[in-house]
């Protein structure tokens, strides 16, 4: 572990950092590079015009600047929650709202978890936490793909370009298949999204395929209609597939379509990462209840250290008929989030409900969490100098970090909708 940085280093970093997310516009995204890359990675001379130019806001021309101390303090927040949910009290909490199906482990720890922070005030903050998180292939590409003319950040771009990604992706791959009883490696993966043609990140498919069959694995993107499970193998128009890299939002898998994935998961046929224990686990949006009640915590026996880490998370709590007239008095300090939501869909900010939405919201189920402001980071558009929001996204492994990405936004959540906006590198100082 590297030795703490002086506070007065620390101070002078967060200040440089500041500094550079205000008025450095001298680093940007090499496009043309990003496009060479892309075309030896996919052998396909047509894939940046077709895959990412047809998506103009996928990416952002700028980085986002913070101080290495933000990535120690998300660091051990992760760690914290890897360490408590792993608790049997934690557990047996979390699965009394998730199906029988999510008690089954064997083994799998869920590739590409995702930790998203807003950094707007002296320490990070955690806003959620995802399984199958979108993006890391596409933001590899993207962190060594920039154009560097301020010597204070030449060493972090340098970073980013002797980054092991690609070898860190397969062995966590290879880990997950191993950490299901098997020997050796997969012989083939099968990449499974519902209509992945028509998701947004369908470009990280194709690249996350090409990766795979650079590396001797059998690689197919494929629908739930294309699995057929025997009670033997799982096959993918007619391959027998050994590992299934999950990026359904089905979490439970409970959705008539997915019945062959659910029949060769529960009978452990195939290794499916991530799966429905990880996200019963780790993503359930109610676990933020948990993870933030501190007297629970610590009669669960949770470490003082990893109490502390989770004091980093803004309070999460149920809504109910019970608390609604106090959490309608609070909401312009609240955020709400449906419980089985995903990709930012029907999330509100407090301060912009109306009355009828606020109706739907007890209708439904939801939880209320504290808010916490995202950062932000000023942007050239042409001679105009805007703001964009920013969100930081930990992509882990285990509780290891594989790579870090900011989204730059407008409105209330993260979208790929912002002139300006979309996935950017995150250079710590």
């Amino acid at each position: 572990m590297a030795d703490p940085i002086p506070p007065g280093n620390a101070r002078a970093t967060r200040g440089l950092a500041d500094d550079l997310n205000r008025s450095c516009f001298c680093i940007s995204l090499d496009r043309q590079s990003m496009a060479a890359a892309m075309l030896e990675a996919s052998g396909d001379g047509s894939f940046f015009a077709k895959h990412i130019e047809s998506r103009p806001h996928l990416f952002s021309n700028s980085p986002v600047f913070l101080p290495r101390t933000d990535l120690d303090s998300m660091m051990a927040i992760v760690a914290a929650i890897e360490d408590v949910v792993r608790l049997p009290a934690f557990q047996e909490a979390a699965f009394e709202w998730t199906s029988s199906i999510a008690r089954q482990d064997h083994g799998p720890r869920g590739v590409f978890m995702g930790y998203d922070f807003h950094l707007a005030g002296d320490a990070p903050r955690l806003i959620e936490i995802n399984t199958n998180a979108g993006g890391a292939f596409l933001n590899a590409f993207a962190a060594k793909a920039q154009l560097a003319c301020c010597p204070e950040v030449a060493a972090a771009v340098a970073d980013a370009e002797a980054s092991y990604f690609d070898s860190d992706a397969i062995a966590m791959f290879e880990a997950e298949w191993r950490l299901q009883g098997r020997v050796g490696r997969p012989r083939s993966i099968a990449i499974v999204d519902d209509a992945p043609e028509a998701q947004y990140l369908y470009p990280e498919f194709l690249l996350a395929q090409r990766l795979f069959e650079a590396n001797g694995i059998a690689a197919l993107i494929a629908e739930p209609d294309d699995l057929a499970y025997d009670g033997d193998s799982l096959t993918c128009r007619g391959q027998t597939i050994d590992l299934i890299y999950n990026r359904l939002v089905d979490f439970d898998l409970s959705q008539p379509q997915h019945d062959a994935l659910r029949g060769a998961y529960e009978d452990g046929a195939a290794v499916l990462t991530p799966n429905p224990h990880n996200h019963a686990k780790l993503a359930d949006k109610r676990n933020l209840m948990l993870l933030t009640d501190a007297n629970r915590l610590q009669d669960w026996g949770a470490s003082e250290a990893a109490r502390v880490a989770l004091a980093n998370i803004p309070k999460a709590v149920p809504v109910t008929s019970g608390n609604a007239d106090e959490l309608w008095q609070r909401r312009k300090s609240l955020f709400f989030k449906p419980v089985a939501g995903h990709g930012g869909k029907a999330v509100y900010r407090g301060d912009k409900l109306t009355r009828s939405t606020w109706v739907d919201i007890l209708g439904a189920a939801y939880i209320a969490q504290e808010l916490a402001p995202p950062g932000e980071r000023l942007i050239k558009l042409g001679d105009d100098t805007v703001a964009r929001k920013v969100d930081v996204r930990l992509y882990t492994y285990d509780g290891r970090l594989l790579i870090a990405a900011a989204r730059l936004y407008q409105g209330q959540t993260t979208n790929f909708r912002t002139e300006g906006g979309g996935f950017a590198p995150v250079f710590f100082l």
